[in-house]
């Protein structure tokens, strides 16, 4: 029988409860940089392995690939098994947002119903995510984004096969910290004005999947943050590339100077 939003948010509650301590202390040791946590063995294993299973296939699901990001995505979860959608709305039930806000000492914090830029992320061989900053804010532009929260469930996930999230701890010049996407493990992570992150490309024959959610709040994580498009650079040795990221950046943040909400509304966003 397959579980609904409610009892897997109490598993997941209760594996956050019991580490509190630990994952509020790897949260804060990183506060004047890219503040972050994750966790290992998050569900019971077969319950992992069993939200893998029904990951949707790639021509399911919507593909994105540009030169800032080659990747595929799932937001429209009443197409696929709703095993995915009770396990990705579990982590927006109050006791998990609760239990999250209080490891990383924020206060007034909403989670996403309707997935703008969340969902589900499956990257296959040669997939890539370029540096870059989430966009500030929610699709209405009312409130500031300030957690994203991973959850992946490849099994068997290896270093060496890239697909691995990186932090810009000192920025884009001075080296990444590189969180491995292991099978059953969480990862939660600030995103304010200096939160560069990517992630490596993909090299080997398999798909890495990941249950992303956003959370979002009345006030900015840092103080001094201002409003920002997703904004992307290249790697050091992409010089060409990080001058026409630039370029581009620069181009859609004027656009949206004279249209506030977008050019056009982002389609990437559960239609309930």
């Amino acid at each position: 029988m397959e579980r609904n939003r409610q009892e897997i948010s109490e598993l997941i509650f209760q594996k956050l409860e019991k580490n509190k301590a630990n994952l509020q202390e790897q949260f804060l040791k990183k506060k004047n940089t890219i503040p972050f946590f994750f966790i290992d063995d998050l569900l019971p294993v077969n319950l992992g392995k069993e939200i893998y299973k029904n990951f949707p296939k790639l021509i399911e699901t919507v593909q994105k690939k540009n030169f800032r990001e080659y990747k595929n995505v799932a937001y429209q979860m009443d197409k696929y098994s709703p095993l995915l959608e009770e396990v990705l709305y579990a982590f927006q039930e109050p006791n998990v947002v609760k239990i999250i806000s209080e490891i990383c000492n924020l206060e007034d914090v909403y989670p996403d119903e309707f997935l703008y830029a969340g969902g589900l992320s499956l990257m296959a061989k040669n997939n890539f995510l370029s540096p870059h900053l989430d966009n500030s804010h929610d699709k209405e532009r009312n409130r500031w984004r300030v957690l994203n929260l991973l959850y992946y469930v490849t099994p068997e996930w290896k270093l060496e096969n890239g697909g691995n999230l990186e932090l810009w701890q000192n920025g884009l010049n001075n080296g990444q910290t590189i969180l491995v996407s292991d099978f059953n493990r969480l990862v939660v992570m600030a995103t304010h004005q200096k939160s560069w992150h990517s992630v490596s490309k993909n090299t080997v024959n398999s798909t890495r999947c990941c249950v992303s959610n956003y959370y979002f709040s009345s006030q900015p994580f840092l103080p001094s943050d201002k409003f920002h498009i997703t904004t992307f650079r290249g790697r050091s040795n992409e010089k060409i590339k990080d001058v026409l990221l630039q370029i581009d950046n620069n181009l859609r943040s004027f656009l949206r100077t004279f249209f506030t909400k977008g050019v056009r509304k982002n389609p990437h966003q559960y239609k309930k």
